[in-house]
């Protein structure tokens, strides 16, 4: 009977996946605008997440980029991002949803401890 209400899943796998489909949903500008005012010097520009770094050298700015990427994979969501030398842009969109959807904040955190 159980797995009648929730379409043959186990409730954990319908709690799942409700979860995965929220997280890949585009947010209103209101929730837009609260989670921004969460990260740390993140802005919004044309529907993305955007923001810039300046590290000392190439290879500093290359190691935070490795440690974006392994983040990145691990949330199986992945930035669009241009480096020039010491210079890093990294914007956040989820093309699925058409927008900033949480996964795009969510990474915008993980993004900012480091």
């Amino acid at each position: 009977m159980e797995r009648a209400l929730f379409g043959g899943e186990t409730p954990e796998q319908f709690q799942l996946h409700l979860k995965q489909l929220m997280a890949t949903t585009k947010l209103t500008p209101e929730q837009i605008k609260t989670g921004i005012a969460q990260l740390k010097g993140w802005n919004l520009n044309q529907s993305k997440l955007v923001k810039s770094y300046k590290f000392k050298d190439f290879i500093e700015a290359f190691s935070f980029m490795t440690k974006v990427a392994i983040i990145a994979e691990k949330m199986d969501h992945h930035p669009e991002w241009f480096n020039v030398y010491n210079n890093l842009k990294i914007e956040l969109t989820t093309h699925d949803a058409g927008g900033i959807s949480q996964l795009d904040l969510d990474l915008a955190k993980k993004i900012d401890l480091l």
